[in-house]
């Protein structure tokens, strides 16, 4: 079966990485991460549009599309120090999520097999439970802690009478076995949703949920060293899912859902380069950008990014623990670059 291609749009990938085709292995071989699109909006409970988020994500930068992309922060570049695919989008038909999300997780599952981090790049966040099952059927189910930046607590049990939709992947990942409740850390929850009786199962599930409340009263970086202490342990790997709804609407407009009073975008980039320096991250994906709904590719920039901080993060964290060296975000702007050879 040929590579399907982007099903939205035109076929492009990440900021110009090479192909590479699902249906055969060799073409990914030896990859670092496998960005994979997931255009699916068949899970949204309100504005959708997010099955065109994969491309917006895709496209988003005023840069050259040259599969290059050095960090000034890092030092490093995510898309050149590791071997980084775009595998294209896969197949997932808005009207039929019980076929959609089954084919994501074969998808992501072969790319975890392969050896290869699954970057996904959503869609709406009923993708999450595909994405993370996928990584956990080759890591071992309750082996992988999940990271959950998110305005919504995701942990719906039946909405508009359905058991999928994007208000419930948390809850079915738990439910399954898949992942453990008491190894799901959720970052930056707010508003008026979920209702008590969901508050309930979740504190059931032993689930650890640091609300926008504690955020502004702890600290962020805080709640992120107690969130890590867990995630690491008695697990192998951390899934890192990122609803863009985290941030305030001001910095992400083009979502379903926007609630008021979340992270600033600064917060969420240096959240994920953090993650990515510090834990061993198995898989991601970003979700619920909606580009019917953004102004000025704001949204979509914002999505860009948090993929390429932790794909810069990530060749980081693997060269220092190469060369036995240490990131250091205070050093002068020049200290790590290297001293030019002396001409004479």
């Amino acid at each position: 079966m040929p590579r399907y291609g982007a099903q939205y749009g035109p076929d492009i990938t990440f900021l110009g990485i090479e192909r590479c085709d699902l249906a055969d292995p060799t073409t990914f071989a030896g990859a670092d991460a496998v960005v994979l699109g997931a255009p699916f909006d068949g899970g949204t409970s309100h504005r959708p549009g997010t099955r065109f988020g994969p491309q917006a994500i895709r496209m988003a930068d005023y840069l050259p599309h040259d599969g290059t992309r050095p960090s000034l922060a890092l030092r490093t570049d995510g898309l050149r120090d590791l071997r980084v695919l775009d595998a294209g989008d896969v197949e997932m038909y808005s009207g039929d999520i019980e076929t959609a999300l089954p084919a994501l997780e074969k998808a992501v599952e072969a790319v975890t097999r392969s050896g290869a981090i699954p970057v996904v790049l959503g869609g709406d966040h009923s993708i999450a439970f595909a994405d993370a099952t996928g990584v956990a059927n080759v890591l071992g189910h309750g082996r992988v802690s999940m990271l959950h930046f998110d305005a919504h607590a995701d942990t719906g049990d039946i909405e508009f009478g359905s058991l999928w939709g994007h208000g419930q992947p948390m809850r079915r990942l738990i439910e399954s076995g898949a992942l453990r409740g008491d190894r799901f850390l959720q970052i930056g929850l707010r508003g008026y949703w979920p209702p008590p009786a969901t508050l309930d199962w979740m504190a059931e599930q032993r689930m650890r949920s640091y609300e926008m409340a504690e955020i502004g009263s702890r600290g962020l970086g805080t709640c992120l060293t107690e969130a890590f202490g867990i995630a690491t342990d008695e697990c192998d790997g951390v899934f890192l899912s990122v609803d863009i709804d985290v941030c305030d609407p001001g910095h992400a407009p083009g979502t379903g859902t926007p609630e008021p009073g979340g992270l600033t975008a600064r917060e969420l980039l240096d959240s994920v380069r953090r993650i990515c320096l510090e834990l061993p991250v198995v898989g991601m994906d970003v979700v619920e950008v909606s580009p019917p709904y953004d102004h000025a590719d704001i949204t979509a920039a914002l999505a860009n990014r948090v993929v390429l901080e932790a794909l810069s993060a990530i060749a980081r964290r693997r060269r220092d623990a190469r060369h036995g060296s240490t990131w250091d975000p205070t050093l002068p702007l020049l200290a790590d670059r290297p001293t030019p050879e002396d001409p004479t």
